[in-house]
C-alpha cells in the first residue's frame, strides 16, 4: 500500500465548525453576558432548553481571566448543546445577594453554577484546568439527556473500526484528535487504524505526537504494546520452525518458547500463545526475571484488558499462580 498523505497535524488549529466539532449550532454563539435582569431568562427558562453554565466571575479576579476563556472554548465546542452565561458579581451584587440567601455558595470567584432543568444541578470553585473542565461539562450535559460532540464521533469511529471499516475509522479518529488535542481514545484509535491500515510508521508517528500528560493513558499503551509486538512478531514469525524444532530438543528452551509465543501472537492465534507462556511459567516462572510472565501481561495490554483471549489468559495465570 502507497504512503498515506498526513492526516494529523497538531500544530494546525482547526477554524470554526470546519470539521464538525467546533462553533456553535446554527451559528448563534452560545456564550453570553447577564444581570439581575436577564437572569430568569436566559438561566433559569433557558436551562429548560438545555444545560446552562453560569460563570460568576469579577474584574479584580486573577484565576477569572484563566478560567473564563477556558469554558468558553469548551461550551463552544459542545456546538449548542450548552450555553454559557457570565455575570459579574460586582455590577450584579443584588442578584448576588439573593443566590447566596437560597444557599449558593458565592463567597468567592470564580464559581460556575450549572443548571439543568432550572434547578442547580452542579457547581466549582476556582480555576480548573481545560480537562476538568470538559468533564464537568460533560457531566451536565449527561444530566440534561445529552453528550459533547466528541462523544458522538468517538462512538462512530469505534463502531466503524468494529464493523472492519478502518479507513473511516481513521478519518473519525483523526477529525476527533484533530479538534480534541487532550482526548488520549482519539490518539489511540488513530493508531491503532493506521496499524490496521498496515501504515505502521505513520502509527508510530501519531504515537510520538501523544501529549505527554496523555503517553501513560491505557488506550495508548495499549496500542504502542500492539504496535511493538507487531514488528516484533514479524521477525519472529521468520523464525517460527526454528523455535518448534529447538522446543522438540529441549522442552525447556525457555527463549525459545517465549518467541513461538510472539510469532504465534502475529499469525492471529492468541489462545496458543498465551498456552506457550503459560507453559513456560510453569516451568520455570523465575526464568530471566520472570520474562514470560511479563511478555504476557504485554499481550494483554496489547489486546486490551476485555478481550476474551485476556480474560481468558488471565483466569490461566490466576490459576497457575494461585492454585
Amino acid at each position: 500500500m502507497p504512503a498515506m498523505d498526513v492526516i494529523f497535524d497538531p500544530t494546525r488549529q482547526t477554524a470554526p465548525g470546519g470539521n464538525g466539532l467546533s462553533g456553535a449550532a446554527g451559528g448563534a454563539d452560545p456564550v453570553k453576558d447577564g444581570d439581575q435582569r436577564s437572569f430568569m431568562q436566559d438561566v433559569i427558562q433557558g436551562s429548560k432548553e438545555v444545560p446552562v453554565l453560569v460563570d460568576f466571575w469579577a474584574t479584580w479576579c486573577g484565576p477569572c481571566k484563566t478560567l473564563t476563556p477556558t469554558l468558553e472554548k469548551v461550551v463552544r465546542a459542545a456546538q449548542g448543546r450548552v450555553r454559557l452565561v457570565k455575570i459579574d458579581i460586582d455590577k450584579n451584587r443584588a442578584l448576588v445577594q439573593q443566590l447566596a440567601q437560597m444557599g449558593l455558595p458565592l463567597q468567592s470567584v470564580p464559581t460556575v453554577v450549572g443548571f439543568v432543568q432550572g434547578q442547580i444541578a452542579d457547581l466549582f470553585q476556582g480555576a480548573l484546568p481545560e480537562g476538568e473542565v470538559k468533564k464537568f461539562v460533560e457531566n451536565l450535559l449527561k444530566m440534561g439527556g445529552g453528550s459533547m460532540p466528541g462523544a458522538d464521533l468517538l462512538a462512530e469511529a469505534k463502531a466503524a473500526a468494529e464493523q472492519g471499516d478502518h479507513r473511516t475509522a481513521l478519518e473519525l479518529f483523526a477529525a476527533l484528535a484533530q479538534a480534541e488535542p487532550e482526548n488520549a481514545e482519539a490518539f489511540a484509535g488513530l493508531a491503532r487504524a493506521l496499524m490496521n491500515l498496515d501504515e505502521e510508521e505513520q502509527a508510530q508517528q501519531v504515537l510520538d505526537q501523544v501529549p505527554e500528560k496523555l503517553k501513560d493513558h491505557a488506550e495508548v499503551a495499549s496500542v504502542r504494546s500492539a504496535l511493538q509486538l507487531a514488528i516484533e512478531g514479524r521477525k519472529a514469525r521468520e523464525k517460527l520452525g526454528e523455535f518448534e524444532r529447538r522446543l522438540a530438543a529441549d522442552a525447556d528452551d525457555h527463549a525459545a518458547r517465549i518467541d513461538l509465543a510472539v510469532a504465534l501472537n502475529a499469525m492471529g492465534e492468541r489462545g496458543k500463545a498465551v498456552d506457550a507462556l503459560i507453559e513456560a511459567i510453569r516451568r520455570d516462572k523465575a526464568w530471566n526475571d520472570e520474562a514470560a510472565r511479563k511478555q504476557l501481561l504485554k499481550f494483554f495490554e496489547a489486546w486490551g484488558f476485555d478481550d476474551p483471549a485476556t480474560l481468558a489468559g488471565r483466569r490461566k495465570l490466576s490459576t497457575l499462580l494461585f492454585r
